[in-house]
Parts: C-alpha cells; structure tokens; sequence
C-alpha cells in the first residue's frame, strides 16, 4: 500500500474533514498532517495550486478536496458501485463545494457587509442547496443520500450541516437546516451517530 499523507489545517471540519473520516471508517492508514492557520503561509507555496487540502500519495501531491473524497471512499468501500448513483454521489460533493466557495467568499467581510452577504448566502444559495439534499435523501428512502448506506456523500453533507449548526458561521442561523430541510437534519444526526463517526471522533 502507497504511503498517504493528508496536508489540512489543524481544524475538526472544512474540506479535508470527508476523506479524513472516510480512510478511518475504512481503516485506511494515513498521515493526518494538521496545520495552524499560522502555518499556512509556508504551506502554501509546497502545493500545486497554494491551496488544501493535498493529498500525497509516496511522493506525488494530489489537489482538490473531491478528487480525494472519492480516492479516500474507494478505498474504504464508500463510493457508490453504479454509474447512476455515483453521479449522485459526485452531484452532492460539487453542490456542497459549491456552497462552500461562496461561504470562503465572505471570510474577511466585516460589519453590516458581513451581515448583509451571510444573510443572501442563508436566504438564498443555503437554501437552495439544501432543498435540493433535502430532495435527494426522499428520493432514496429518507435515510442517505445513495444506495441506502453510508456513502463518502453522507459525510461532506455532514461536515458542512456541521457548520451550519453550530453558530461559529456569524449570521448564519443555528435553525436553518431543520428549518428548510428536516430530511437533512436528521440525516445529519443519523450519519453523526453512525460507529465509524463516532469512533472516529471518539479518537480526535
């Protein structure tokens, strides 16, 4: 087996936080190599785009946070097997990021701009994409997002609910996720009380 180094920041979520999980629920053995955000200004010129997360794989360095989603959900046996359900999986993934570059967009954004940006994102983009989850999770059942399982899916939905939830996002509401998609929320609470996501964070 290749020797695998995962390069993030020093943080219990973001765009490293999916593969993360998922090499530990498949018992994949890999290098958490965590960073502060202090760090981040020498990291940043040892990668391929000055961004992370990476991915280094013996000694050759992969970019993009999806890219490695589904590396990491292959080899721990949580990528979707049929073309249909995998591109489900693959429009969750892009849907999330997507949610999340506009997210990033705001950092730095102070006061009333801050206010007035991180509402639009809430009322609008959010919401939007969370109708859309909320859409995918009935159209499988109610209980994930494909296959009726845990899929590498599940969890970037999860980390980003996280988010969401968890008032660190200023004028973002806690409520939002139950508010405009219940199917979501409890999707949220299932995958956090799934054994590998606890005995994952159970050793964080």
């Amino acid at each position: 087996m290749a020797k695998l180094k995962l390069t993030y920041f020093d943080i219990d979520g973001g765009r490293a936080e999916p593969a993360r999980i998922a090499f530990s629920i498949g018992g994949i053995k890999f290098e958490d190599n965590r960073f502060g955000f202090d760090k981040f200004s020498a990291v940043k010129p040892t990668t391929p785009l000055g961004q992370v997360p990476t991915l280094t794989i013996d000694d050759r360095q992969i970019t993009q946070c999806n890219a490695i989603n589904r590396f990491a959900a292959k080899l721990a046996g949580l990528y979707p097997a049929s073309d249909v359900n995998s591109l489900v999986c693959d429009e969750v993934m892009d849907i999330v990021e997507e949610c999340t570059h506009k997210l990033v967009a705001t950092f730095g954004l102070e006061g009333e701009a801050l206010q007035v940006a991180r509402t639009k994102l809430a009322e609008g983009a959010f919401t939007n994409a969370l109708k859309l989850l909320n859409k995918r999770i009935v159209e499988q059942g109610g209980l994930y997002i494909c296959e009726n399982r845990l899929t590498i899916a599940d969890l970037k939905v999860f980390v980003w609910v996280h988010a969401l939830n968890s008032g660190i996002l200023d004028h973002i509401p806690t409520d939002l996720v139950d508010l405009v998609a219940p199917q979501v929320h409890e999707h949220y609470q299932r995958v956090a009380e799934s054994p590998g996501v606890i005995e994952y964070y159970a050793k964080r």
